[in-house]
């Protein structure tokens, strides 16, 4: 039996997967390290991470695989990637890094990026960039120009961190549209590099590494790729692509339409469409999507991220007298849609770019305490985190997303149905739930080299499919309660 292997390069840890290449099924997924990566953080805001960690969890990943299912360097036939997006890592000539990786969730070039925006001009960077400059990867690279000079004259390439793994198999440095574009180094409208960026910034386009496609032969492992890895001289490394698109190509979103949706601590939902409008670019990311081609009709995958979502479910069974989600589902269960007019809103969890930047906390409002109770809380929590995926869902469709379905991992909420019925019901549209990860999705995709779209699903489905809320036909009960929520969310917005 032959194999591909995905790797996922997250910022907590590195999750590895095998499939079988003739079918697309999952043999087995193992993480490394068993406890959380740290990150180093000499200052507040400051995240960092050191990319020969990533390597050496990728290589104990890689032989714990081996040795759980007996299988031979020579069985695995390709390798995909999936990273953490938006993270900065810099080689000298000898591919040696220079410094740590600067990550995503590292927030020092905010301000250098704000200043671009205004001085670049904001429709300019709306129509080519799709983004603002923001705290995205050029921004990074330009504050490395700035406080660490001697550093960035030593750069030979920028990378991204799969760039960077996809190097320490190969010895050879290369990136994707895709990748560019979610380091806001790509113009949409020139589609090429973004040279005006480049030279806002005076980075030298030098620095930019070659460019291959997404699917298919992007470089090969090498005899030291060989050695340190266990992987064979030769597998091709057949894929890349960021975590959040590729957590939408897990999820067979391809196409203008299809939604992908997580639902953790934080909810992101992406949307794809082949409209270059950027009119939500201060609330809403765009990127090329994995299946994005030069000249071709564009495919722009819509990123929205909701802060306030899963954490807030978690924090109320921590101090709610209760013992399990299961619990809190069950108590909410018994409530009526709307809570009784209970309201929650969830975003306390910092600020909700969605609702440009905002920090509001989570407020809880129309409690009456003789007749409400936990019960109406877990609903409350329920309804309000799904309302926000619905207030997201309208800023995504006045920026030109047209949904027709949303797919989304079974995980965390919507295990809940409660809040995916509330979801499905709202946006009148399908959710499917589907058993799977980005680990898999990336080994999975390493098959796409051969064009095969319509395999590539029907593996999804055959293989992960869990089941599919529909929208309930009686909507009137959930939009008043939405409509009530809008009301108090636009009370505090509007202070």
């Amino acid at each position: 039996m032959n194999y591909y292997l995905g790797l996922d390069i997250g910022s907590s840890s590195i999750k590895a997967a095998l499939v079988e290449v003739e079918t697309g099924k999952s043999l087995g997924v193992v993480q490394e390290p068993k406890e959380e990566m740290g990150m180093f953080a000499a200052k507040n805001g400051w995240a960092e991470q050191k990319p020969n960690d990533w390597w050496q969890h990728i290589c104990n990943a890689i032989t714990a695989l081996k040795t759980q299912y007996n299988i031979s360097r020579t069985q695995i036939k390709g390798i995909g990637i999936s990273y953490q997006m938006h993270g900065l890592v810099v080689v000298d000539k000898n591919g040696e890094p220079l410094r740590k990786s600067i990550i995503w969730c590292d927030s020092r070039a905010v301000e250098i990026g704000n200043k671009a925006f205004n001085a670049i001009g904001n429709d300019t960077c709306a129509s080519n960039l799709l983004n603002s400059p923001a705290n995205f990867t050029a921004s990074k690279l330009k504050w490395v120009k700035e406080n660490e000079p001697d550093i960035y004259n030593k750069i030979h390439k920028f990378m991204l961190p799969g760039d960077y793994v996809a190097y320490k198999f190969s010895n050879t440095i290369n990136t994707t549209i895709s990748g560019l574009s979610e380091g806001i180094f790509w113009n949409f409208k020139e589609d090429n590099v973004a040279d005006f960026l480049l030279e806002h910034y005076g980075i030298d386009q030098a620095l930019v590494p070659d460019i291959v496609e997404t699917f298919g032969v992007q470089s090969t492992v090498d005899a030291k790729g060989e050695a340190e890895s266990g992987i064979a001289a030769g597998t091709p490394i057949l894929y890349r692509a960021g975590d959040q698109p590729n957590n939408a190509l897990t999820l067979n979103v391809f196409n203008p339409g299809e939604v992908a949706a997580t639902g953790g601590t934080s909810g992101v939902v992406y949307a794809v469409t082949n409209s270059l409008s950027a009119k939500e670019s201060s609330r809403v990311n765009n990127f090329a999507h994995v299946n994005y081609q030069k000249g071709a009709d564009p495919r722009i995958g819509k990123l929205l991220c909701i802060n306030g979502a899963g954490i807030q479910y978690r924090w109320l069974l921590n101090n709610l007298a209760v013992s399990s989600y299961e619990e809190m589902n069950n108590l909410a269960s018994e409530i009526p849609v709307g809570s009784d007019g209970v309201c929650l809103i969830p975003f306390g969890n910092g600020a909700e770019r969605m609702l440009n930047n905002k920090e509001i906390g989570t407020r809880i409002v129309n409690v009456n305490l003789n007749n409400h109770h936990k019960g109406h809380m877990c609903r409350a929590a329920l309804e309000g985190i799904a309302f926000s995926f619905v207030y997201g869902m309208e800023i995504m469709t006045s920026d030109g997303i047209k949904p027709s379905v949303m797919r989304a991992g079974n995980d965390n909420l919507f295990r809940s149905e409660i809040f995916a019925n509330t979801v499905a019901t709202l946006i009148e549209q399908e959710i499917e739930i589907y058993n799977t990860t980005g680990a898999i999705g990336a080994a999975r995709a390493a098959n796409l080299h051969k064009g095969d779209f319509e395999a590539f699903g029907k593996a999804i489905m055959d293989n992960d499919h869990v089941m599919t809320f529909m929208p309930f036909k009686d909507k009137q009960q959930y939009l008043n309660a939405y409509n009530n929520w809008k009301k108090e969310l636009e009370l505090i917005l509007n202070k």
